[in-house]
C-alpha cells in the first residue's frame, strides 16, 4: 500500500485491499524481497537510523546448508573466526538497539520540556484570567435582568452617552487608525482599557489593513468579542467590549482544557526520560568476551617463539655481514686511514709517515 493514498482516505474509510500473489523460492518471492529491503534501507536514510551494515552470508542449517567462512572453519578446525564474527554481529545489533534507545529517551527528556513550558504558560494564563473575573465581578453594575450596564467611555467623546455619537466615533476609528501592529488606548470600559491594532491581511489578491479591539487585562491578556471586529449596529458595537469581558469565564475554561490535554501524556514521557537501558551488562560482558576473542586469534597468528628468535639471530648476521662487506670492500689504497672503536663509536686520528728531505 502506498502512503498518502488519497483516494482511500477520501472515499474508502482510508482502508485499502492489500493483494500479494507470490510463490516461494521463486521469481515472485525474490522481488518483494528486494522490495522490502530497498524500502528498508530508504527508511533506515530517512530517520538517521542506518548505523553499521554488515555482509551477512546466512546460517548453517538443514534447508541452507553452510557459507562459506563455515564451511572454511569446520575445515581448517579453528572455529575462531566464526565466533568473533558472530559476536560482533551481536555486539552491532545492540549497539544499534542502544542507540535508537538513547534517541528515545533524548527525544522524551526534549518533549518533556516542552510539556512543562505549555503548563506554565496556561497556569499564568488561567491565573491572570482569575483575577480580571474577580476585578470585573467586583466593579460591574447591572440591571434588574442582570445584564451590565455599559459604561463605555471612548476619546473624542468622553462627556457623551449617546450611543450613536459613541458608535460612529468607534466606527471612525475602525475606518482611519494605523497602529503600526500596536495597540494604542482608545477608551475605558469598568477600569479596564479599550484597545485597538491595526493588522495587514490579504483579500483579493490585495494587500489591506483591518483594525481590531480587544479589552485589556490587568497584566497581558487581551480579551475579544467577535473576533475584534465591531457590528454595524451601533447598539451592539458599544456592547462589544462588555461582552469580551463576559467571556472571561471561557478563557480559563480554554486553557484549563489545553493544559489537561498537554499533561494527559506527561508520564508517559517522564518514564521514558527517566528509564534505563537494561541490556548494557549484556553489551559489556560480549564486547568483553569479543577482546578475549581477540587476542587468543592474535596468538594463533603469532609465529612460534623459537622461529621468532632465530629469525632475530638471522637478521643480526645479516646485519654483522653488512657491515664488514662496508669497512673491506674497497680494501687498503691510501696510507692515510681511520681506525674505528667498536665500543664507543669514537674515530682516532690518522698517522702519516715521516718523509724525509
Amino acid at each position: 500500500m502506498r502512503k498518502g493514498n488519497l483516494i482511500a482516505k477520501e472515499f474508502a474509510d482510508n482502508k485499502v485491499d492489500v493483494i500479494i500473489y507470490a510463490v516461494e523460492r521463486s521469481l515472485d518471492s525474490y522481488k518483494f524481497n528486494l522490495l522490502h529491503n530497498k524500502q528498508l534501507f530508504i527508511n533506515q536514510l530517512k530517520t538517521n537510523t542506518l548505523g553499521s551494515r554488515t555482509i551477512d552470508e546466512g546460517s548453517m542449517d538443514e534447508n541452507s546448508g553452510m557459507n562459506f567462512s563455515e564451511y572454511v572453519a569446520v575445515l581448517s578446525g579453528n572455529t575462531d573466526l566464526l565466533e568473533k564474527a558472530r559476536l560482533d554481529k551481536k555486539i552491532t545489533t545492540l549497539e544499534s538497539e542502544r542507540k535508537n534507545f538513547l534517541r528515545e529517551r533524548d527525544a522524551a527528556t526534549g518533549k518533556l520540556a516542552e510539556i512543562e513550558s505549555s503548563v506554565s504558560f496556561h497556569s499564568d494564563k488561567i491565573k491572570e484570567a482569575k483575577a480580571d473575573l474577580a476585578c470585573f465581578e467586583q466593579r460591574v453594575e447591572r440591571d434588574k435582568e442582570g445584564l451590565p450596564v455599559n459604561k463605555l467611555t471612548i476619546k473624542g467623546v468622553e462627556d457623551s452617552t449617546d450611543i450613536k455619537v459613541i458608535a460612529a466615533r468607534l466606527h471612525e476609528i475602525e475606518e482611519k487608525a494605523r497602529t503600526k501592529s500596536e495597540y494604542n488606548k482608545i477608551g475605558e470600559v469598568y477600569g479596564f482599557s479599550i484597545m485597538v491594532k491595526t493588522e495587514s491581511s490579504s483579500k483579493d489578491l490585495f494587500d489591506c489593513s483591518i483594525n481590531r479591539f480587544f479589552v485589556k487585562g490587568q497584566e497581558s491578556i487581551y480579551y475579544t468579542y467577535n473576533n475584534g471586529k465591531l457590528a454595524a449596529d451601533p447598539k451592539l458595537a458599544c456592547e462589544n467590549f462588555v461582552n469580551a469581558l463576559e467571556r472571561i469565564p471561557k478563557v480559563i475554561e480554554s486553557h484549563e482544557k489545553e493544559m489537561a490535554k498537554v499533561v494527559a501524556n506527561k508520564e508517559v514521557y517522564t518514564n521514558i526520560a527517566n528509564s534505563s537501558w537494561k541490556k548494557e551488562n549484556e553489551l559489556r560482558s560480549l564486547k568483553s568476551e569479543a577482546a578475549e576473542l581477540d587476542r587468543k586469534i592474535a596468538l594463533t597468528l603469532a609465529p612460534p617463539e623459537g622461529e621468532k628468535e632465530e629469525k632475530e639471530e638471522t637478521e643480526e648476521m645479516k646485519q654483522g655481514e653488512d657491515l664488514s662487506d662496508h669497512y673491506h670492500s674497497g680494501g687498503v689504497k691510501n696510507e692515510s686511514y681511520l681506525v674505528q672503536d667498536r665500543e664507543d663509536n669514537s674515530r682516532l686520528p690518522s698517522f702519516k709517515p715521516k718523509w724525509r728531505h
